[in-house]
């Protein structure tokens, strides 16, 4: 009687698998917060940053409800945004090795700071702070034009300098990032 018990359990939790495997699109270019990637060849070896572009839609974006302050931001929207490298990095005078890693930033009137985080694989909103691998000053400017959709560039200068941007609304934060 119990593995009858077990075998529609099995079947029970198939269905609820299938079913909202069926609810998420699988396209993800057609989400309301499409994917992005952001990348750059450095001495020879692949950085690579992908994210989800979500727009403003109208609404205040930095200081308000979407990025506030004084709070974590997933520096994006639906799964984690993920920073990989080939090469080992410098990043705003902190050492990352190669490897795979998340990013969050920490927005705040005074400035920002950018967070690489050793867990990977989770949902955008969830972050554990005891994952840190560093925590590091952006600088912060004021674009002329509003950007709609946030964006995350990584534009190179040179063989082994890049610098890391992310645009959004009328704000702008970067860091330089050089591979070792």
């Amino acid at each position: 009687m119990q593995l009858k018990h077990l075998i529609t359990g099995i079947s029970v939790l198939a269905l609820a698998v299938t079913s909202l495997a069926q609810q998420q699109p699988q396209d993800k270019s057609k989400r309301p917060s499409p994917p992005g990637i952001a990348e750059a060849t450095l001495k020879g070896k692949k950085v690579t940053i992908e994210y989800s572009r979500p727009f403003m839609k109208g609404r205040k974006v930095v200081g308000g409800e979407l990025v506030p302050y004084g709070k974590v931001w997933r520096t994006g929207a639906n799964e984690a945004t993920t920073l990989t490298t080939e090469i080992d990095l410098n990043i705003g005078g902190a050492t990352i090795p190669a490897g795979k890693y998340t990013l969050y930033t920490l927005p705040s009137e005074t400035g920002w700071k950018l967070i690489i985080n050793k867990q990977t694989g989770q949902w955008g909103t969830i972050y554990d702070e005891k994952q840190d691998l560093v925590r590091v000053d952006m600088k912060t400017s004021q674009l002329s034009d509003p950007v709609e959709q946030f964006t995350i560039l990584l534009e190179p200068h040179g063989d082994a300098l890049a610098q890391l941007s992310l645009q959004w609304e009328t704000t702008q934060v970067s860091v330089p990032v050089r591979a070792w």
